[in-house]
């Protein structure tokens, strides 16, 4: 019996995760993300409870003001996903020595 992957709640926890990690509320970030201030509390909470998904274009734009990679809402793997978020942060030499790291134990 396989489990299936329930996308739109990975996309509602990792949400709601980047917003509580930056301190934002639901209507900043709504704000922040384009979104008009006299919705952006209810729509960042329709996001999160699962009440509507967001479009590739608000998720990206939502992905921009938390600083979070797109990639990051939809990766089902918790460990993944947050060598996603600290990916950003790397310089060129830390995600050069990864990759090879990567590659040398793929090989």
């Amino acid at each position: 019996m396989s489990t299936s992957i329930n996308y739109p709640d990975i996309f509602c926890q990792r949400l709601k995760a980047a917003r509580l990690a930056k301190g934002l509320s639901q209507k900043k970030l709504g704000i922040l993300a384009g979104i008009d201030e006299f919705v952006a509390s209810t729509r960042i909470n329709r996001y999160e409870k699962g009440v509507h998904q967001a479009n590739i274009d608000i998720a990206q734009q939502l992905a921009s003001a938390l600083d979070v990679p797109l990639a990051y809402f939809y990766i089902v793997d918790d460990e993944l996903a947050e060598l996603a978020l600290g990916w950003a942060n790397l310089s060129a030499q830390g995600k050069a020595q990864i990759l090879t790291l990567v590659k040398n134990k793929t090989s």
